[in-house]
């Protein structure tokens, strides 16, 4: 991406840098793989697909210091309350980030905000772990 600028250690530019519409596509990349997924897809309400695809792409983009929708829409995140119900060991950790990790590269993202990226949704998945 040419012209590419961000700050180490500072997430919280990223959706302004990268642009909204490229989260949205990161998104729907991922959301293509866990629709076929047999781990991780059955975790997801299959009758809202579009509203699951939604509420990552606008968590992501405020995450990323992009547009506060997701916080107007759905107020403060509680990611690991949200997720409580599901059971989320290390198998089901990996495939999340294996199938993100495949998204982000389908996505074309510059190497270091792919790279920031990366770090934060691994500590992310690691928070959602409920499960040995």
């Amino acid at each position: 991406m040419a012209g590419f600028e961000y700050r180490m250690n500072s997430i919280d530019t990223l959706a302004p840098v990268l642009g909204e519409d490229t989260l949205r596509r990161l998104v729907a990349a991922f959301y293509r793989r866990v629709r076929e997924d047999d781990l991780i897809g059955p975790m997801y309400p299959p009758d809202d697909w579009s509203g699951s695809e939604k509420r990552l792409a606008d968590f992501l983009i405020y995450r990323f210091g992009g547009t506060p929708t997701y916080l107007e829409e759905r107020g403060h995140p509680r990611l690991r309350a949200r997720h409580f119900p599901f059971a989320i060991g290390p198998t089901e950790r990996d495939r999340w980030l294996a199938l993100m990790a495949a998204a982000m590269q389908e996505t074309g993202l510059p190497e270091e905000a792919g790279s920031a990226m990366g770090q934060f949704f691994a500590q992310v998945a690691e928070s959602m772990r409920n499960r040995e």
